[in-house]
């Protein structure tokens, strides 16, 4: 099977966007794989993507910064002249009561889950619109649908992009570009590598699943809507074992 799409993945170095990359280059879609500082890890996944037959570059570089997302797609449209799904993925997160926490700490964590969206999102409707095709999805989090104690700043970033991810489904529809959003409830990623056993075991009591989602899982649900019927749109679908 010949396909010809070519997809942009942020933060894919590890976890769910290693899951997202796999899973294109499955597929064979052409990827551009990007994470903000990991170069060794991503080239590996280039690499690992290139040894599965995909065609695939990588772009090392802070996207909440403009002007890096701008190289990066520069780089895209050189070497494969336009893009067709993105997959909005790079995002951080922050522990800790809001009265410790600084204006730095708070601005880093906006910039990096959101500021990230507008740029990448921005950058890529040029192209979409041209096509009169495209996918944009960004990948979210149960937090920003209903808030989480000790992250504030993540919940709002992540409230943020849900509400961006509707708004720019209205402005794009006309166009036949879908934009949708994946709110993860707790997935087995490095994200969360600050609880320790019990407390991993007390969350997993409180999902009736009974188990952390796997990476692989969102990965298939983003595969999906990259091919999803146009009518699904403006959408946060939440992958969470029923957890909220």
């Amino acid at each position: 099977m010949k396909v010809n799409k070519t997809v942009l993945i942020t933060g894919a170095s590890r976890g769910i966007g290693r899951a997202v990359a796999l899973k294109f280059a499955s597929q064979n879609y052409k990827l551009c794989i990007n994470c903000k500082t990991n170069k060794n890890l991503l080239e590996k996944l280039r690499l690992e993507l290139l040894d599965m037959g995909a065609d695939c570059i990588c772009f090392v570089g802070d996207i909440s910064d403009y002007n890096a997302a701008k190289e990066m797609y520069e780089l895209i449209y050189k070497n494969f002249n336009s893009l067709d799904v993105l997959v909005n993925n790079a995002g951080i997160s922050h522990i800790g009561l809001l009265q410790d926490m600084s204006f730095d700490e708070w601005n880093y964590v906006i910039s990096s889950n959101l500021n990230s969206v507008f740029n990448c999102s921005k950058l890529a409707i040029e192209a979409m619109l041209k096509n009169k095709f495209g996918k944009i999805i960004n990948i979210s989090s149960v937090w920003g649908n209903v808030g989480a104690s000790c992250e504030v700043a993540y919940s709002s970033s992540k409230g943020a992009v849900n509400s961006f991810t509707k708004a720019l489904a209205k402005e794009l529809a006309p166009s036949n570009i879908q934009v949708n959003a994946i709110a993860c409830g707790m997935i087995d990623t490095d994200m969360n590598s600050s609880f320790d056993e019990n407390e991993k075991e007390d969350i997993i009591n409180s999902i009736p699943a009974i188990r952390i989602g796997r990476a692989d899982e969102v990965a298939d649900l983003v595969y999906y809507l990259a091919g999803a019927p146009s009518y699904i749109n403006g959408q946060i679908i939440g992958v969470d074992g029923a957890w909220i």
